[in-house]
């Protein structure tokens, strides 16, 4: 497995999570809480903050290829 297609498998959980199409917390498995635009996990308390804007729901994520 290529690291692209790990990014893309990370970065289609992490789309499904915020949309709420995935109950499943990719860090540990557990279930999440969706609060709002915010998934946390009460296990092991992996958080994403999703914000709303014209194009839908979109995760920001600091990131860098190199």
């Amino acid at each position: 497995m290529s690291v692209s297609s790990v990014h893309r498998t990370l970065e289609h959980e992490l789309f499904a999570l915020l949309r709420g199409a995935s109950l499943e917390c990719p860090v540990c498995g557990e279930f999440v809480l969706h609060e709002g635009p915010r998934v946390a996990c009460p296990e092991c308390g992996m958080r994403l903050h999703g914000r709303s804007d014209a194009a839908g729901t979109g995760v920001q994520l600091d990131m860098q290829a190199g």
